[in-house]
């Protein structure tokens, strides 16, 4: 007999059928083996305690402040753990308890709900010439030879935007981000380079957004969060995808002293709102992609809350995009130049891959990038 420990299982479905276990166990077994973890803010004293109890009668945890015991305060934070089965179980069973604790199964019931998308490449291009990564500059021809050889490395989506969205960049008008982009879209549609892979354009300037789109791009990539109607009438009128990105300020504002109360609650309510928006609007949830926006109006430890908790965010339905390619968060974690930032880059996207919370990846760095999501899911499976 011999005995040895198993990192994180991946495919944990997979794993028991390769074991041949019994087909009906298979599902069972797989939820006792994922092991799940919910901070819970604000949670009235009365729901806290009997969250507690009914945790622990079916063998999960729910870990709280001391005090909760003798109510000293009327509402505390608490950190739910379980697994799957465990979570599945508590859900159903608040849903008759007092004290908002229905609503909170509710919730828990979304998060198991949550669906998972295949790894996707998205390669970045910057038609301007004033973007962060002058690696990322290219214009007209130069852009066009580039999108080939992102094909070739094996992107599965290509970035173009021809506005430059790094802290205090200078505003541009439509005319001139027009006959940036204009040329790249014309022999996008000429030579049929939509068949080969999917275009997203880097934009929130109606006028730019339907070009793109009536040159055969079927994603819109809005730094603005669908703040103008008008973008999302476009995607939904050319059936494109939208992606959502949350930002604090504009370019120009958005590094000036960022602040949030709890910055993983501010994004998900404005994600939550402006998904409502999109629906109104007659866009599907499986056509919206949202964007935490790395970088964009956050502190190094805002970025890296999201980061580390970004599955979170998954619960919405929706594809989770995460763009973190040689941002400054690495500079400030380890002092490095932009040239130098692919392992930090590597290291980022990664682990949040790994991590559940993200799907399509936003990156410079095409080649590297499928080599390294290639050896990191041979080493998962």
């Amino acid at each position: 007999m011999y005995i040895y420990q198993l990192d994180n299982i991946k495919n944990k479905t997979q794993f028991l059928k390769t074991l041949k276990v019994h087909g009906g166990g298979v599902s069972i077994m797989a939820k006792k083996m994922e092991l799940l973890y919910f901070y819970i803010k604000d949670l009235k004293t009365p729901a806290v305690n009997i969250l507690k109890q009914d945790a622990l009668s079916i063998g999960a945890e729910l870990a709280t402040p001391s005090g909760v015991i003798v109510c000293e305060k009327d509402k505390y934070d608490c950190l739910l753990v379980g697994t799957r089965k465990h979570i599945e179980i508590l859900s159903k069973k608040e849903l008759a308890q007092p004290f908002g604790l229905k609503k909170l199964a509710l919730e828990l019931q979304e998060f198991l709900k949550v669906k998972e998308h295949r790894v996707k490449i998205m390669g970045i291009i910057n038609a301007n010439d004033d973007s962060f990564f002058s690696g990322s500059r290219f214009m007209a021809g130069d852009a066009v030879e580039q999108i080939k050889e992102m094909i070739e490395q094996g992107a599965d989506i290509i970035d173009i935007g021809a506005v430059s969205s790094r802290p205090n960049a200078d505003e541009v008008s439509e005319e001139v981000e027009l006959e940036r982009i204009k040329p790249i879209c014309d022999v996008i549609k000429a030579e049929k380079l939509y068949e080969q892979i999917s275009f997203s354009v880097d934009s929130y300037t109606p006028v730019v957004i339907e070009y793109a789109l009536q040159s055969g791009f079927n994603l819109v990539n809005d730094i603005t969060g669908a703040s103008d109607d008008e973008v999302i009438r476009l995607a939904v009128k050319y059936g494109a995808k939208l992606c959502i990105m949350h930002m604090q300020g504009t370019p120009q504002t958005m590094q000036n002293n960022p602040c949030y109360d709890d910055v993983m609650v501010e994004v998900s309510e404005f994600f939550k709102d402006r998904i409502a928006k999109c629906e109104a609007l007659g866009m599907r949830r499986e056509d919206i992609i949202l964007d935490v926006g790395i970088g964009f109006g956050k502190t190094l430890e805002h970025n890296l809350i999201l980061l580390r908790n970004m599955r979170h965010f998954k619960k919405f339905g929706c594809e989770v995009l995460v763009g973190a390619s040689r941002k400054s968060m690495i500079d400030k974690i380890i002092s490095t130049p932009t040239e130098e930032r692919l392992a930090g880059t590597l290291a980022i996207h990664l682990k949040v891959v790994e991590n559940g919370g993200a799907s399509l990846v936003r990156c410079h760095d095409v080649k590297a990038h499928r080599q390294a999501f290639a050896v990191w899911d041979s080493l998962s499976t």
